[in-house]
């Protein structure tokens, strides 16, 4: 009922999961993952205690190989399984249990598992799979993640239809204020065509809640200040402080800059 991709990014900083299925929130089941440990998907008739033990033992030192044998082991439920997994070091494994509902199958490779069920055929994991091994100069994992998925997902993708998507992606420090490692956690739990709903959250992710880099800030000068200050005064607030708070820029503007894509924003006076 699902297809996902579990992966480690080229540089060795990053770990995500991809997911797509006709079934309701699907992010709420399948994904998981924490920087530096590893990422899974469990699905099918997915075992959820998966997710915390299979993480538990990748943080003892497990290789991604070791770990889903003694998660299938311990279950006696393993037949009606699917599970990917990619560890610290980007080593991958993926099982389909004998009992997963037709087409059900995947592939693995150097960081990355690829894995689905009740698909419109092989050729999802293939068009998958091929995605992923063409965008390895996507620095960002969580672009890559969703165009294998996007791809998935017009060779056909769960043959049911569709209706939910997550993506996760973790990072050392990349989380809201550098306080935790979720890079991106992103759901579409009900929606007519997922992956591309979740490609305009993620486009409203990365202007929210990705910093700058420093070719998109612009210095603020004396006459840009007065610039800024009189435009968000026109649009209603006390100051430019209170327009970026208000519209939840903060990520975007410096003391002394301003992301030149929020500058526009606030020229065109109107909201992303």
């Amino acid at each position: 009922m699902t297809f996902s991709i579990v992966a480690r990014s080229e540089d060795g900083e990053s770990w995500g999961v991809a997911v797509a299925s006709k079934f309701l929130a699907v992010g709420s089941a399948v994904p998981a993952a924490v920087a530096g440990i590893g990422a899974i998907a469990t699905q099918a008739d997915a075992n959820v205690a998966y997710k915390g033990l299979a993480l538990a033992h990748m943080d003892d030192g497990a290789t991604a190989e070791v770990a889903l044998a003694r998660l299938l082991e311990e279950d006696d439920g393993r037949a009606h399984r699917q599970v990917g997994l990619v560890d610290a070091d980007g080593n991958a494994a993926s099982h389909t249990g004998e009992e997963c509902f037709d087409w059900a199958g995947g592939d693995t490779g150097p960081g990355v598992a690829i894995q689905g069920n009740i698909l419109a055929g092989p050729q999802v994991v293939t068009a998958m799979r091929e995605s992923w091994d063409s965008t390895k100069d996507e620095p960002n994992l969580a672009r890559r993640l969703l165009a294998a998925l996007t791809a998935g997902d017009a060779a056909g993708g769960d043959k049911r239809g569709r209706q939910s998507a997550a993506l996760l992606v973790v990072r050392d420090g990349a989380g809201y204020g550098g306080n935790d490692d979720i890079a991106a956690d992103l759901r579409v739990d009900d929606h007519p065509d997922p992956c591309a709903e979740m490609a305009r959250l993620l486009d409203l992710h990365e202007l929210y809640l990705t910093a700058s880099t420093e070719e998109e800030k612009m210095p603020i000068d004396d006459a840009l200040r007065q610039e800024l200050e009189t435009r968000a005064q026109e649009l209603g607030h006390a100051s430019l402080d209170a327009w970026v708070g208000t519209e939840n820029y903060e990520m975007r503007v410096g003391d002394d800059w301003i992301d030149r894509r929020i500058l526009a924003i606030l020229r065109d006076g109107s909201d992303a």
